[in-house]
């Protein structure tokens, strides 16, 4: 989730999420479900909100990852982090980690666009 998939459309975020025989679909359905379910338990009182916002972050870039095509994706699946979403929304310190979030995320697109444009070679390599 943080390292392979990268989907830029709808189409590819499909081609995972909703494919059962996608070697990725599992890893996709462990991750999004389980910080959805750690977004419940905030949202339900379990868990207070500073020490989540404290202790995780995955969950936050998740939805940041996501962010460009999350309203696409959830015209097809209305729920699809939206536990995560209400905690960005309900929270002041949730939102404060979205936004670091959104920022990273933002950058590291850069950097895998940069790197798409001009791939390192193995000659390009200075090898010690």
């Amino acid at each position: 989730m943080t390292g392979e998939f990268w989907p830029e459309t709808v189409e590819e975020f499909f081609a995972v999420a909703g494919s059962p025989k996608d070697p990725h679909n599992a890893w996709f359905r462990q991750v999004t479900t389980y910080w959805e379910m750690a977004a419940a338990m905030v949202l339900h009182g379990a868990v207070s909100a500073e020490l989540f916002v404290d202790c995780n972050g995955e969950g936050f870039f998740l939805l940041a990852k996501f962010a460009p095509i999350l309203e696409a994706i959830r015209e097809r699946t209305p729920g699809f982090l939206i536990k995560t979403s209400e905690l960005v929304t309900r929270f002041s310190a949730a939102g404060q980690r979205y936004e670091v979030a959104t920022k990273n995320m933002a950058n590291r697109r850069k950097v895998m666009a940069a790197e798409q444009e001009s791939p390192v070679q193995d000659s390009d390599m200075v090898k010690a």
